[in-house]
């Protein structure tokens, strides 16, 4: 067969899908993911550009106390107003710019800092292992929402300290979950051969370790999101969120709450729909990621 002839042979067909390509594909196939997804972007985008696109004071009690109180949805205030006068719609996607950021920058800390304190304590192995999980045991006890309180209280509720408090505080559990899998990887052959060729640990984990954690790390990580935004918004109901003139969507939610019982559903409900929709979300995009990353589902070259 001449070479022309061989590279005709050579169909479509033969030629390797890129893992980017075979991971989006299995992403794909979860429908409830895309649209999860779809929900995200545009909400993320509408909490960033509808204050501007609809112009309402949030930030000046004055200017809102000239605006009528708890009024109902209308043509000047589609959701209404609220206890204080603010426009509804207005607040609602305010408060979801911080609500968020925050939750999304927590998250990022969280990951970040439970994978590498996972990674080291299950790979190294031995007494630091067992010093870590017993000190990761000591965190875990403490009632997690009940040490946010403390802190809060003790040290004050910037936007800057809710990132860290909540980031720094929330890893725990995912260090566990990364260990895990740092202990079995370890322990395959692969992992032993490289380490008994001389590989330093560093390059062991960065090369065998990390890649195939990546599936629970990306999993992890969403969720990490998902709970640092519940984590937010339970600070905020409890009076402990972000300090005004700025809001939250727990915030918004406690002085919803104590309105409801008046009949004012809109200070609660379009929020409340809203935040549920974003949680679930967020779940179903890491169940989604998780199968992505999982290299068993992955076609073989």
């Amino acid at each position: 067969m001449t070479i022309p002839d061989a590279v005709a042979a050579f169909s479509d067909e033969d030629v390797p899908i890129p893992l980017w390509r075979q991971r989006l594909k299995i992403f794909k196939a979860n429908k409830l993911a895309v649209v999860s997804c779809v929900y995200i972007i545009v909400l993320a985008i509408a909490c960033f550009l509808i204050p501007h696109l609809h112009p309402t004071n949030q930030t000046n009690q004055s200017i809102a106390f000239n605006t009528p109180q708890n009024e109902p949805p209308s043509s000047a205030h589609w959701l209404g107003t609220d206890s204080n006068g603010f426009d509804e719609l207005g607040r609602l996607f305010f408060g979801g710019e911080y609500s968020l950021t925050l939750g999304f920058l927590a998250g990022f800390i969280t990951i970040v800092v439970g994978t590498i304190y996972g990674m080291i304590a299950g790979f190294v192995g031995g007494i630091v292992d067992s010093v870590m999980m017993r000190l990761l045991d000591a965190f875990l006890s403490i009632p997690y929402i009940f040490l946010l309180i403390t802190l809060i209280t003790v040290f004050g509720r910037s936007t800057v300290f809710l990132i860290c408090i909540i980031g720094f505080t929330g890893w725990w559990g995912n260090a566990r979950i990364i260990r895990g899998d740092a202990l079995l990887i370890r322990n395959l052959d692969y992992a032993k051969a490289s380490t008994s060729m001389g590989a330093s640990k560093l390059h062991v984990i960065k090369s065998h370790v990390f890649p195939n954690s990546i599936s629970n790390i990306v999993t992890v990580a969403t969720f990490s999101v998902a709970d640092a935004i519940l984590f937010l918004s339970a600070l905020g109901f409890l009076g402990l969120g972000i300090q005004p003139p700025q809001t939250d969507w727990g915030t918004m939610l406690q002085a919803g709450s104590d309105q409801i019982q008046n009949g004012f559903w809109w200070e609660v409900w379009p929020l409340a729909v809203i935040f549920i929709l974003v949680v679930v979300a967020i779940n179903y995009i890491g169940d989604a990621l998780r199968d992505a990353f999982e290299v068993r589902l992955l076609e073989r070259s």
